[in-house]
């Protein structure tokens, strides 16, 4: 039983959500509001420092020669009498000045002298007039700081890289002390070097005219001026804002935390009305959910949940839910029918694998006595069965049938249809049928009743165990790879007929390949190269052939696992689509001898010669060779006096040999009339000679001296095989 673990009471998380929503609320409108006061202060400012800087503008621009003035007052500070502070009508130095001046040139007046007239005038003047201007100006800027309550106002010249102010004028209030000491009122031509946020503050203020700077408790305001020799002339003003920013500050943590006390007023009315409204009805909902997972009493959980009477979402919910109930009693009897009807469907499922499994080959190798080749294959299918299928099979001692085959769709109707087919293709091929006669049989039986419209691709290839010579027929399947003896894999693109079971009457074309000793058939399904990954790409050809190239010298099985590793490796963890199946023949040669001569009775000396010095190099005992020598005369005479009758012809004998057991075969071969010697009756030898029939006996003593004998009629030739173990 699961351990419940203990759970918070949900009014307590609703509290906290509440009371963190309130806090976080608060701080949002205390920053909020403080940014906005700070914000406003920054853009009220700024407007009131530009006024200033306007009113400074215009008190310079006043006069004509303003420019030459600047230049004056920054080139040669040191020289000029400068009268601070001055009062216009009030007896001062700066009076008698403009007496002397006036008096000096009459036609001039004071406050409208240009940069032209004061260049044609003596040094002296030109000193006075710079005197005479200063003191004036620096008058009517302490009059616009006196108007405008600012705490700093001054003018400087500075370059880049602004580390440095050369101070014009500085504005004063009334009994200020001018000085070079910090916090006094700077004179004329006094330099300091400044901080970072005034370098930077002057630099854009060169640049967009002005920049006010908020440096903390005080606010630096620059207004561009002008220029002259690559010096730019600023207005500066400051503003202490200490005071200010502390009432912001004050008023708004007041507003802040009324609002916060507010908020948590509201909140627990909210809650009170939340846990009546809601969380009471919602447990008694959740009850009787604990009471339908610990019982499954339905009645009594559907009589708790129509009791709720709330006329809400949780009294919608409550129906629901009392809906619901009834509706998992009906689904859980139909799951348990679904559960039972799944179990007997996966019963059946591995049953049907299991038979599958067992109708393919799959003991390797399957062919113990057989040392002409090796053969592995292998069928892996994309759900519990498949509808590939690879079949060998022995058809007599020296042909192997082969076979590889991929039928339409998958599952349990592709499954029946393969175990058809392949029954089809291996009983046909067994009675002795060529490959292509075999595809049109079994197409044509399938076609008789195919009321599915399924198909089947088919490769099929008989082997002749003793030369290597392989007569293959394809319909619709995949291209066979091929490997000579000192080469690497090639496809063999053979001609396609059409698929079993797709048309009725079809004929199919065969062809015929040599396999030497050490070469190798690689066969297989569109499950290899159509292997996709999780972008849809395919395995392709070009990759199936890396794969058997990566070691073509391997064993089938080997060759097999190489292949299977390089799809694994492409497609990674994307589902198998298709099912994978493979087939690879090795060809390791038969050690067949053959001769070919004229079927006469003078070349039978040449015969026994023939077999005789194939027999000593197996270590054949003198009874043994006798015994085949009289099996292997009767055969050739009989070839030499009747097949060509009466003509003659030519005979082709063959002999393999074989060290475990022991063993020679012996083949012979002939283009004559069709007969089956094996099939007349053995003669009765228990009965005289005189009431016995004419002939058969040397037919008999083949029989009884080799250990087996075996006739076909192929492609236009007798072919009987003799087999004699020593």
């Amino acid at each position: 039983m699961k351990k419940e673990r203990k759970k918070g009471s949900i009014i307590f998380q609703v509290a906290v959500l509440f009371l963190i929503g309130v806090l976080t609320t608060g701080a949002m409108t205390y920053i909020f509001e403080t940014r906005l006061a700070q914000n406003s202060v920054t853009r009220q400012t700024e407007l009131h420092a530009a006024d200033i800087a306007a009113d400074v503008k215009a008190a310079v621009a006043e006069y004509p020669a303003a420019d030459w003035l600047v230049r004056r007052w920054y080139e040669d500070p040191d020289s000029l009498d400068i009268e601070y502070d001055a009062d216009f009508w009030g007896g001062t130095r700066t009076e008698e000045k403009c007496r002397e001046f006036s008096s000096r040139h009459p036609e001039l007046q004071l406050r409208y002298v240009t940069e032209a007239q004061l260049v044609e005038l003596p040094e002296k003047d030109q000193k006075l007039y710079a005197e005479i201007a200063y003191s004036w100006l620096i008058t009517r800027i302490d009059q616009i700081k006196r108007a405008y309550n600012v705490d700093f106002l001054f003018c400087v010249v500075s370059e880049e890289p602004f580390e440095r102010q050369f101070f014009l004028f500085s504005a004063a209030d009334p009994g200020a002390v001018r000085g070079t000491n910090y916090e006094e009122v700077y004179p004329l031509g006094h330099t300091v070097s400044v901080s970072e946020s005034q370098t930077e503050a002057m630099r854009e203020a060169v640049r967009d005219s002005s920049h006010l700077a908020d440096a903390g408790s005080y606010m630096d305001y620059y207004a561009n001026l002008g220029g002259f020799d690559g010096h730019s002339v600023l207005v500066g003003l400051t503003y202490d804002v200490s005071y200010l920013k502390g009432n912001i500050g004050i008023q708004t943590r007041t507003g802040a935390q009324l609002a916060i006390l507010h908020q948590l007023l509201l909140s627990v009315i909210c809650l009170a009305l939340i846990f009546i409204f809601v969380l009471r009805p919602l447990n008694k909902v959740q009850q009787n959910i604990r009471t339908y997972e610990q019982t499954k009493d339905s009645a009594a959980v559907i009589a708790g949940l129509e009791a709720i009477r709330s006329h809400n979402e949780i009294g919608h919910l409550s129906e629901v839910l009392s809906d619901m109930v009834r509706e998992i009693d009906v689904h859980m009897d139909e799951i348990r029918s679904i559960t039972a009807e799944q179990e007997r469907i996966g019963t059946e499922l591995e049953l049907a694998t299991r038979i599958q499994t067992a109708v393919l080959p799959s003991k390797f190798p399957p062919f113990p006595e057989k040392h002409e080749f090796d053969i592995y294959a292998s069928m892996d299918p994309a759900k519990e069965v498949g509808g590939d299928f690879y079949d060998f099979f022995l058809i007599d001692d020296d042909h192997l049938g082969l076979a590889i085959a991929d039928v339409s769709g998958k599952g349990i109707p592709a499954a029946l249809f393969m175990m058809v087919s392949k029954l089809l293709v291996k009983n046909y091929a067994m009675t002795g049928l060529s490959a292509a006669a075999t595809l049109e049989a079994v197409n044509k039986q399938i076609c008789v009743n195919n009321r599915a419209d399924m198909f089947v691709t088919v490769w099929l290839g008989i082997l002749e165990i003793s030369t290597g010579i392989l007569r293959a027929a394809n319909a619709g399947h995949e291209y066979p790879a091929v490997k000579s003896p000192d080469g690497g894999f090639e496809l063999l693109k053979d001609k396609h007929g059409f698929v079993i079971g797709g048309l009725d009457g079809v004929k199919y074309k065969e062809y015929e390949i040599k396999l030497e000793k050490g070469s190798k058939l690689f066969v297989y399904t569109d499950g290899v190269p159509e292997a996709t990954d999780a972008e849809n790409a395919m395995f392709g050809t070009e990759r199936m052939l890396a794969a058997l190239n990566a070691d073509p010298d391997a064993s089938p099985k080997e060759i097999l696992g190489n292949v299977r590793g390089a799809v694994d490796g492409f497609v990674k963890e994307a589902e198998q689509f298709d099912d994978l199946t493979m087939l690879c023949l090795e060809y390791r040669g038969s050690g067949v001898k053959e001769l070919t001569l004229e079927a006469t009775d003078a070349n039978l000396d040449a015969v026994f010669d023939f077999i005789d010095a194939e027999l000593d190099k197996a270590g054949c005992p003198a009874g043994a060779k006798m015994q085949i020598n009289v099996a292997a005369e009767e055969v050739f005479v009989n070839i030499a006096h009747y097949a060509y009758e009466p003509e003659t012809g030519s005979a082709t004998v063959r002999i393999e040999t074989q060290e475990s057991p022991r063993a020679a075969a012996i083949t012979f071969i002939d283009s004559g009339m069709p007969y089956d010697p094996l099939s007349r009756e053995d003669p009765d030898v228990t009965l005289p000679a005189e009431q016995r029939q004419i002939g058969g006996l040397g037919v008999f003593l083949v029989k009884k001296l080799m250990n087996s004998a075996s006739y076909e009629y192929r492609d236009g030739q007798n072919v009987l095989r003799m087999y004699k173990e020593f």
